[in-house]
């Protein structure tokens, strides 16, 4: 058997990434024990795009909070729910003929929801959208553009 000589300093460097690896184990294991995402919230957020295909704002208004914001990469940096109307739904409704949930997934009262979009038009966008749910209402929505211009009055055509 070979004897292997360390130096302090090499022994206390190992030491610290020793701890190092361990506290972010620790992070990763305590993201992975967080709660599923709540029955309610899943169902406040599905009720949100069902509200969008029946062009239903009555019923979009009343699952959002009155302080709630929307963000996203087209210059929306946590706009009113007064200003979501203005500058998404009254643009927008008309052209989206429906939504499809690929994916709704997160923890608590937070959702990541990856939906394809169908547009009136017959053409298609994907998009990400950060949810959080609160109190009953969705009190905020992050939007990520699956592309550069993804609008739909400005999409590809549908693929399948």
């Amino acid at each position: 058997m070979t004897a292997i000589a360390m130096s302090r300093r090499t022994l206390v460097g190992a030491g610290t990434c020793v701890l190092v690896a361990t506290a972010s184990t620790t992070q990763i294991a305590h993201a992975q024990m967080d709660k599923p995402l709540s029955p309610e919230a899943e169902q406040i957020i599905r009720k949100y795009y069902q509200a969008w295909d029946a062009k239903d704002w009555h019923a979009e208004d009343t699952l959002l909070a009155d302080d709630f914001t929307f963000s996203s990469a087209a210059g929306d940096d946590h706009i009113s729910k007064s200003a979501f109307k203005k500058n998404c739904w009254d643009t927008q409704d008309k052209n989206i003929k429906r939504f499809d949930l690929l994916r709704v997934f997160g923890s608590g009262n937070e959702a990541f929801v990856m939906y394809d979009c169908l547009t009136t038009k017959g053409n298609t966008f994907r998009n990400v959208e950060y949810i959080q749910v609160k109190g009953g209402k969705i009190a905020s929505i992050v939007c990520y553009f699956g592309a550069a211009s993804n609008f739909p009055t400005a999409v590809n055509t549908r693929h399948g």
